[in-house]
Protein backbone atom coordinates (compact mmCIF):
# COMPACT_ATOMS: atom_id res chain seq x y z
CA UNK A 1 0.00 0.00 0.00
CA UNK A 2 3.28 2.05 -0.17
CA UNK A 3 2.57 3.53 -3.77
CA UNK A 4 -0.79 4.88 -2.48
CA UNK A 5 -0.51 8.28 -0.63
CA UNK A 6 -4.67 7.92 1.01
CA UNK A 7 -3.53 5.10 2.97
CA UNK A 8 -1.87 5.20 5.97
CA UNK A 9 0.61 2.28 7.08
CA UNK A 10 -1.99 0.33 8.58
CA UNK A 11 -3.85 0.50 5.29
CA UNK A 12 -6.70 3.05 6.68
CA UNK A 13 -7.61 6.16 3.98
CA UNK A 14 -6.60 9.01 5.17
CA UNK A 15 -6.23 12.51 3.57
CA UNK A 16 -2.76 13.38 2.46
CA UNK A 17 -0.71 15.77 4.50
CA UNK A 18 0.24 18.31 2.31
CA UNK A 19 1.26 20.81 5.15
CA UNK A 20 5.08 20.78 3.96
CA UNK A 21 4.52 20.89 0.20
CA UNK A 22 5.70 24.26 -2.09
CA UNK A 23 3.00 26.61 -3.37
CA UNK A 24 2.95 26.79 -7.24
CA UNK A 25 0.79 27.61 -9.81
CA UNK A 26 -1.25 24.60 -10.97
CA UNK A 27 -3.27 24.07 -13.70
CA UNK A 28 -5.01 20.99 -15.42
CA UNK A 29 -7.22 20.56 -18.05
CA UNK A 30 -9.96 17.70 -18.86
CA UNK A 31 -11.70 16.25 -21.62
CA UNK A 32 -15.25 14.20 -21.63
CA UNK A 33 -17.50 13.80 -24.40
CA UNK A 34 -21.25 12.97 -24.47
CA UNK A 35 -22.76 11.30 -27.49
CA UNK A 36 -26.31 11.82 -29.20
CA UNK A 37 -28.25 11.11 -32.26
CA UNK A 38 -28.38 13.11 -34.90
CA UNK A 39 -31.94 15.07 -33.95
CA UNK A 40 -30.60 15.79 -30.35
CA UNK A 41 -27.35 16.56 -31.82
CA UNK A 42 -29.81 19.33 -33.78
CA UNK A 43 -31.35 20.42 -30.73
CA UNK A 44 -28.45 21.16 -29.09
CA UNK A 45 -27.26 23.10 -31.69
CA UNK A 46 -30.14 25.18 -32.69
CA UNK A 47 -31.37 25.78 -28.89
CA UNK A 48 -34.49 23.55 -29.66
CA UNK A 49 -34.85 22.26 -26.25
CA UNK A 50 -37.41 22.87 -24.01
CA UNK A 51 -35.41 23.00 -20.73
CA UNK A 52 -33.49 25.55 -22.63
CA UNK A 53 -29.91 26.42 -23.56
CA UNK A 54 -27.97 23.15 -22.84
CA UNK A 55 -23.99 24.42 -22.92
CA UNK A 56 -24.71 27.67 -21.20
CA UNK A 57 -26.41 25.00 -18.56
CA UNK A 58 -23.75 22.81 -18.61
CA UNK A 59 -20.73 25.36 -18.30
CA UNK A 60 -22.20 26.54 -15.21
CA UNK A 61 -22.93 23.44 -13.91
CA UNK A 62 -19.39 22.29 -14.51
CA UNK A 63 -18.04 25.12 -12.80
CA UNK A 64 -20.27 25.15 -9.52
CA UNK A 65 -18.94 21.28 -9.65
CA UNK A 66 -15.27 22.19 -9.64
CA UNK A 67 -15.74 24.78 -7.11
CA UNK A 68 -17.54 21.62 -4.62
CA UNK A 69 -15.15 18.95 -5.50
CA UNK A 70 -13.85 18.21 -1.94
CA UNK A 71 -17.56 18.09 -1.45
CA UNK A 72 -17.96 15.01 -3.68
CA UNK A 73 -14.45 13.37 -3.77
CA UNK A 74 -13.45 11.60 0.10
CA UNK A 75 -9.92 12.93 0.87
CA UNK A 76 -9.95 15.58 -1.66
CA UNK A 77 -8.65 18.54 -0.60
CA UNK A 78 -10.86 22.07 -0.88
CA UNK A 79 -8.49 24.42 -2.59
CA UNK A 80 -8.83 28.17 -3.16
CA UNK A 81 -9.34 27.88 -7.11
CA UNK A 82 -8.28 31.23 -9.33
CA UNK A 83 -10.17 30.06 -12.25
CA UNK A 84 -12.27 27.50 -13.86
CA UNK A 85 -12.96 27.78 -17.25
CA UNK A 86 -15.24 25.45 -19.97
CA UNK A 87 -15.14 24.48 -23.47
CA UNK A 88 -17.89 23.04 -25.17
CA UNK A 89 -17.53 21.74 -28.88
CA UNK A 90 -19.93 20.47 -31.21
CA UNK A 91 -18.30 17.68 -32.92
CA UNK A 92 -20.81 16.72 -35.73
CA UNK A 93 -19.06 13.63 -37.58
CA UNK A 94 -19.19 11.80 -34.59
CA UNK A 95 -22.28 13.55 -33.09
CA UNK A 96 -20.72 14.44 -30.09
CA UNK A 97 -20.64 17.34 -27.68
CA UNK A 98 -16.79 17.68 -26.68
CA UNK A 99 -16.56 18.88 -23.27
CA UNK A 100 -12.78 20.71 -22.19
CA UNK A 101 -12.53 21.91 -18.47
CA UNK A 102 -9.69 23.99 -17.38
CA UNK A 103 -8.75 24.59 -13.91
CA UNK A 104 -6.39 26.66 -11.95
CA UNK A 105 -4.82 27.53 -8.30
CA UNK A 106 -1.71 28.94 -6.71
CA UNK A 107 -1.39 25.96 -3.87
CA UNK A 108 0.23 23.12 -2.35
CA UNK A 109 -1.71 20.50 -4.49
CA UNK A 110 -3.33 19.98 -7.53
CA UNK A 111 -6.26 20.55 -9.03
CA UNK A 112 -6.89 17.62 -11.53
CA UNK A 113 -10.05 16.62 -9.40
CA UNK A 114 -11.46 20.07 -9.87
CA UNK A 115 -10.92 19.41 -13.53
CA UNK A 116 -12.31 15.76 -13.83
CA UNK A 117 -15.56 16.52 -11.61
CA UNK A 118 -16.25 20.33 -13.92
CA UNK A 119 -16.27 17.82 -17.37
CA UNK A 120 -18.20 14.78 -15.65
CA UNK A 121 -20.35 16.98 -14.00
CA UNK A 122 -20.55 19.17 -17.30
CA UNK A 123 -21.07 15.85 -19.28
CA UNK A 124 -24.30 14.69 -16.67
CA UNK A 125 -25.78 18.28 -17.07
CA UNK A 126 -25.77 17.32 -20.76
CA UNK A 127 -27.07 14.14 -20.64
CA UNK A 128 -29.97 15.84 -17.88
CA UNK A 129 -30.90 18.84 -20.15
CA UNK A 130 -31.81 16.24 -23.17
CA UNK A 131 -33.07 13.26 -21.64
CA UNK A 132 -36.66 14.47 -22.05
CA UNK A 133 -35.58 13.52 -25.87
CA UNK A 134 -32.99 10.80 -25.97
CA UNK A 135 -32.37 7.72 -22.96
CA UNK A 136 -29.45 6.21 -25.03
CA UNK A 137 -26.95 8.98 -24.48
CA UNK A 138 -23.51 7.67 -24.06
CA UNK A 139 -20.88 9.88 -21.95
CA UNK A 140 -16.96 9.10 -22.49
CA UNK A 141 -13.45 9.47 -22.53
CA UNK A 142 -13.53 11.59 -19.52
CA UNK A 143 -9.80 12.13 -18.95
CA UNK A 144 -6.51 14.14 -18.32
CA UNK A 145 -5.44 15.85 -21.04
CA UNK A 146 -2.42 18.25 -18.85
CA UNK A 147 -1.19 19.27 -15.42
CA UNK A 148 1.40 21.48 -14.48
CA UNK A 149 2.70 22.43 -11.47
CA UNK A 150 3.93 20.86 -8.37
CA UNK A 151 6.85 18.80 -7.52
CA UNK A 152 5.55 15.79 -10.21
CA UNK A 153 5.45 18.82 -13.14
CA UNK A 154 4.31 18.83 -16.33
CA UNK A 155 2.10 15.40 -17.52
CA UNK A 156 0.64 15.64 -20.61
CA UNK A 157 -1.25 12.92 -22.36
CA UNK A 158 -0.12 11.06 -25.24
CA UNK A 159 -2.51 8.99 -26.99
CA UNK A 160 -4.66 10.23 -29.18
CA UNK A 161 -8.81 10.68 -27.85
Amino acid sequence: MSDFTHFNEKGRARMVDVTDKGVTCRTAVAFGRVLVNRETFHLIKTGGLAKGDVLTTAQIGGIMAAKHTPDLIPMCHPLPLTGVDMNFTLNEEDLAVEITATARCTGVTGVEMEALTAVSVGALTVYDMCKAVQKDMVIDRICLLKKTGGKSGVFERSEEL
